[in-house]
């Protein structure tokens, strides 16, 4: 249980006790050494207008003597002009220190030996005139300024009256000098030691108090500042990751105005800073295709807190449409009121047109693939129900399984390329070729059915022709998907054209005809996989030939694709660079 006493001590010693090695670390000892020394320079003219004031005044009583000054003694009335003008050159000097390198350094030295220049002048004129001198008024002018206008280093004020009090009571009691009042000669007068004990502690308790509370001040503002530090770090990475992030940020308020967006939201948006969606955007859900979208996001945010994965259509600021998956959750205050939505959203369009692609492969494989199995699957149940042991089959027959098993196999094969080009690309085996050559060979192949088709092709490629650096075999393809493209899309008697021409540093390829043409919307996905032209619905091919030629071309370092318009025929174009 604690007692007064053990009060009292433990209020001391926390009050008190001195601050350690660990506490006073060089960062706070060079702060109070600049304190100090910024502070020193300010009581050096306090000091220096003071002493001027009492020599003016003594300088006055030459002439005017005071009757207040009459009471002294006589050696003081003498010597207190010298005195003072003497103090006023140690303060002078002390100014002219305090503007050096080592004024700047230690201060403390400057501190005592201006204090002591002050103190210990008049001291020494005393013992030298034989008489002790109390100098009350001077002392107590000396400590209090010091305490008030420097209280930092409370054991520099302490030396310098201790300094000044062992030289009182230490000289004058061992040279037996006495003082110059008649009243009171000795210099142990007990009122005397009491007002200068209690008038120098009072200044040092100050000083010291004052010292604690700037070093906790300090290393409070010390770790604040730390903190502050780690905060503006923190923030900055935070922020990187809020401007940087790939995803939108956002935070929006119920009723539907957004309050913060980073750029990435800004770009999905179709925005160039993230300040225009807060300030266009006064109505959320104007955003969304479908109006009643965001009555959907509201009403599952109240049911659950949160949304995942809530997919949308919304216009982009130039009217085009694309599709966002959303995933937020409601901020609520401590009472459960509703503060804001914030989220992420993510712009899924192009994984929507790869699910549109997929189901529509998925339509080609399950439409394309089962047409020529049904059909062979029907000849066979029909042999089947022959009675007869053994089934003749005709020679017509086993051609149409052939032809319905090379689809099938060419389906296959068109889909396995596909995918491999997807994954790995297309994989060339470069070599020096005439142009001419490949295309004369892709001709020479597709001549029955150029035939059948009753078309008529015309080849304008000139033999004297550069040299590309190229796969044959991929350019033979391309040219074949070119010309087959254009027989399934156009009525018999179609007129083709294959030329090649120079062109600065590439080969110029096209391949004409005269058919239907093509339009815009469709020349627009006319390369793009799995798509399939409006005229050949009832084809059994995948619409990969395109698509192909395209991942041909581009692996070879080139461009393709085509120029036409309905009614009016349609050119398809492709560049080679030269070897």
């Amino acid at each position: 249980m604690a007692t007064p006493f053990t009060t009292v001590q433990s209020w001391w010693r926390k009050t008190f006790s001195a601050p350690t090695t660990d506490e006073i670390t060089a960062l706070y000892r060079a702060w109070r050494n600049r304190f100090l020394w910024q502070r020193l320079r300010l009581w050096l003219w306090l000091a220096l207008i003071c002493l001027l004031s009492f020599t003016l005044r003594d300088i006055y009583s030459l002439f005017f003597p005071f009757a207040e000054l009459q009471q002294l003694p006589e050696v003081l009335r003498i010597q207190r002009l010298v005195i003072n003008v003497t103090m006023l050159a140690t303060l002078i000097i002390c100014f002219a220190l305090h503007k050096t390198k080592l004024g700047r350094h230690r201060p403390d030295l400057l501190f005592l030996g201006s204090s002591w220049s002050i103190s210990l002048a008049s001291q020494l004129f005393a013992t030298l005139s034989g008489f002790a001198l109390p100098d009350t008024i001077g002392w107590s002018l000396l400590f209090l300024s010091q305490a008030v206008l420097m209280p930092v280093c409370w054991i520099l004020h302490l030396l310098t009256q201790v300094s000044v009090l062992i030289y009182y009571f230490g000289v004058n009691t061992t040279l037996g000098l006495k003082t110059p009042i008649p009243d009171h000669p000795g210099i142990y007068n007990v009122t005397f030691i009491l007002y200068i004990f209690w008038f120098c502690t009072i200044c040092d308790i100050g000083v010291y108090l004052y010292d604690r509370l700037q070093h906790s001040e300090f290393f409070a503002r010390q770790e604040l500042e730390s903190a502050y530090q780690k905060l503006k770090i923190a923030e900055a990475k935070y922020r990187s990751i809020f401007e940087n992030a790939v995803e939108g940020i956002f935070q929006s308020s119920p009723d539907g105005h957004y309050i913060t967006a980073n750029p990435a939201l800004a770009r999905i948006y179709g925005y160039s800073l993230a300040q225009e969606v807060t300030a266009n955007f006064t109505e959320i859900e104007q955003l969304y295709v479908d109006p009643n979208r965001r009555a959907e996001f509201v009403r599952l945010m109240e049911k659950y807190g949160s949304v995942s994965e809530f997919e949308s259509q919304i216009y982009r600021r130039d009217g085009s449409i694309v599709w966002i998956s959303e995933k937020a959750y409601a901020v609520r205050d401590e009472q459960g009121k509703l503060l804001y939505y914030e989220g992420l959203i993510e712009d899924i369009t192009q994984r929507k047109q790869t699910e549109e692609e997929l189901r529509v492969f998925f339509h080609a494989v399950s439409h394309d693939l089962r047409n020529p199995v049904l059909g062979t699957l029907m000849v066979l149940k029909n042999l089947l129900a022959r009675p007869e042991e053994n089934i003749s089959i005709s020679r017509s027959i086993l051609e149409r399984m052939i032809q319905s098993s090379d689809r099938q196999l060419n389906l296959i094969n068109s889909l396995m390329e596909a995918h491999i080009s997807e994954v790995q690309g297309v994989v060339l085996q470069r070599q020096a070729v005439q142009l001419l050559t490949v295309v004369e060979a892709a001709i020479a192949d597709l001549e029955p059915l150029l035939t059948q088709n009753q078309a008529t092709l015309t080849n304008l490629v000139s033999a004297d022709l550069p040299l590309v650096n190229a796969d044959p075999t991929q350019l033979w393809r391309v040219f074949s998907n070119l010309i087959v493209n254009a027989l399934k899309h156009n009525p018999p008697g179609l007129v083709l054209t294959i030329n090649a021409t120079r062109e600065s540093d590439k080969i110029y390829c096209t391949v004409s005809d005269n058919g239907v043409g093509i339009s815009q919307q469709q020349s627009d996905r006319l390369f793009d996989l799995y798509f399939r032209g409006a005229n050949i619905s009832n084809s059994v091919g995948l619409g990969l030939g395109l698509y192909l030629s395209k991942q041909i071309i581009n692996a070879h370092g080139g461009e393709i694709g085509v120029n036409s318009a309905l009614d009016a025929g349609a050119t398809f174009w492709f560049t080679l660079p030269i070897s």
